[in-house]
């Protein structure tokens, strides 16, 4: 495929969800209403989301794997003479995965909700909102100008917040406004940051501020933004201890917005670490990545924790309150495959996030059904006695919770294994300047994290997947997996496997592109 065609469907791929957003406002010409304005306008969602993940599958067809560290379908147009701020556009083996993710959870979350839209307002705004939301999250993956990122990773958070204020459960509004609270403090000051590296570098264009990897940047500069930078990016990831808007957030949030919260918003975090932080302030980063580290296993050790606690009978747990702390743990081995400074460290990031993307949205998906199901999601209520025996009353259901339980744990032959395994690898021998003990303990600590994390997510598959209780009572609506629900979940269980069966299939793609922006072998 030549350029110019790369370039137009990358263009589309971006301003297809904004157009769909605000088209899914207007009024539904009369011939498309089906049976309604509501069918029609989710349709719509179905319609927009699914163009986009087709063309994101395009774009990855037409994608030059043989130089996946080089820049491509590349847009670069003048926007803020003044400042020198460009509308500067592309994809490498970084990007280019997360772009089809984000485009794969979207089309499902919008397929999912044609057929179970969340109480609210009404689906007119929601769709609105969601097809917003994938704007944002698509800009963030392929923005190339400091400002351009800034602004499109910012453009998240308003659809989220309504998403979780107005469509949520109990206590939606408190944790969307923790949400928003949060996000935009952490945003504030990595805007500092950003403006820091672009003012004393005399550019915002990442592709040229990457490959001068921090000249002209002096050791103060690099570390203080570092600092602000990574502070922003670090409560989106969310590292401990800037983690504590996750849990209420992914709580009250509907299903769908916790698949896309925790499936792609988390991402974005960990992905500026790797885009800015890395090849723009490399020193910076040598400083401080013994401490990104450490904060990233007592992520991983605190999350793990949190989840022993809410599993045990007794505890009241809510069980997608319990996903969400498991999300710190995950999300912890990718800051700490970043925190080597080696390829194979941020190798295994990347495909951590990827494999998080696809398995804790599975599971967001899987809880969301129990939760409908049986009217709650905490575990004392629906696991009473021995536990709740979804594999007697739903085995297809049942089964489903079991596989993303012991993908997320790591099992080896599926996706959840290689990100975590590479980050620990990379602890072993971290990078240039870095100590390797220090890093020892932090592998070793890191590893008992798995051992607690295997442990907290097989008590869930017992309690709630085994056991003798009775069916919930009839009032319940209670059925084994309906055919919509297989549309949306069987794409993030096959791509799942096919991760961890064929890691190279994305670790290709991201390991040169790696070296490229850690500056060479490393």
């Amino acid at each position: 495929m030549n350029d110019t065609a790369m370039q137009a469907l990358l263009v589309a791929i971006v301003l297809l969800p904004a157009a769909g957003s605000a088209a899914a406002l207007l009024p539904a010409p009369p011939g498309l209403r089906g049976r309604g304005p509501d069918q029609a306008v989710l349709r719509h969602g179905i319609t927009v989301s699914g163009l986009v993940l087709l063309l994101s599958i395009v774009l990855a067809a037409g994608f030059d794997h043989d130089r996946p560290a080089s820049m491509q379908a590349t847009t670069d147009i003048s926007w803020i003479p003044a400042l020198d701020i460009r509308i500067h556009l592309g994809v490498d083996g970084i990007s280019l995965p997360l772009l089809v993710l984000t485009a794969l959870l979207t089309f499902l979350c919008a397929l999912y909700t044609y057929f179970r839209m969340p109480e609210g307002p009404g689906p007119r705004a929601f769709v609105a909102l969601l097809l917003l939301l994938e704007f944002g999250m698509v800009g963030t993956f392929v923005a190339l100008d400091l400002i351009l990122f800034f602004l499109a990773f910012e453009v998240v958070l308003i659809p989220m917040y309504f998403l979780i204020a107005r469509w949520g459960g109990e206590g939606r509004e408190p944790a969307a406004f923790r949400f928003i609270l949060f996000t935009l403090l952490g945003s504030a000051v990595m805007l500092l940051g950003l403006l820091l590296i672009g003012l004393r570098a005399g550019t915002f264009d990442m592709v040229e501020l990457a490959a001068r990897h921090g000249d002209g940047l002096s050791h103060g500069v690099q570390v203080l933004a570092v600092l602000a930078i990574g502070l922003g990016l670090a409560v989106k990831a969310p590292m401990w201890p800037f983690h504590s808007w996750l849990p209420d957030a992914h709580t009250a949030a509907p299903t769908v917005g916790s698949v896309l919260l925790a499936g792609v918003l988390l991402k974005m975090g960990t992905y500026g670490f790797v885009r800015i932080l890395l090849p723009m302030a490399p020193d910076g980063m040598r400083t401080l990545a013994p401490y990104l580290a450490a904060f990233a296993v007592v992520g991983i050790l605190y999350g793990s924790l949190a989840c022993l606690s809410l599993v045990r009978p007794g505890a009241a747990g809510d069980l997608k309150r319990l996903i969400a702390y498991s999300s710190i743990g995950h999300m912890g081995f990718v800051l700490l495959g970043i925190a080597t400074l080696t390829a194979t460290g941020v190798n295994g990031a990347l495909f951590a996030n990827i494999a998080h993307g696809l398995i804790t949205g599975l599971l967001f998906f899987l809880v969301g059904a129990v939760k409908e199901r049986y009217g709650t999601a905490n575990l004392d209520q629906f696991a009473k006695g021995t536990g709740a025996a979804l594999y007697g009353n739903a085995p297809r259901l049942g089964g489903l919770l079991a596989f993303g339980a012991v993908a997320s744990l790591g099992l080896p032959g599926l996706a959840g294994f290689w990100g975590e395994m590479l980050a620990l690898f990379g602890a072993f021998d971290p990078g240039a300047g870095l100590s390797r003990p220090t890093y020892l303990v932090f592998m070793s600590l890191a590893g008992l994290g798995t051992v607690l994390t295997a442990a907290y997510l097989l008590l869930v598959v017992r309690r709630v997947c085994m056991g003798q209780h009775p069916a919930p009572a009839a009032a319940v609506e209670f059925a084994d997996v309906q055919a919509h629900e297989f549309a949306a979940w069987s794409p993030l269980v096959v791509l799942t496997v096919l991760g961890g069966l064929w890691p190279a299939a994305l670790l290709s793609l991201s390991d040169p592109a790696v070296h490229n922006l850690l500056g060479g072998p490393r």
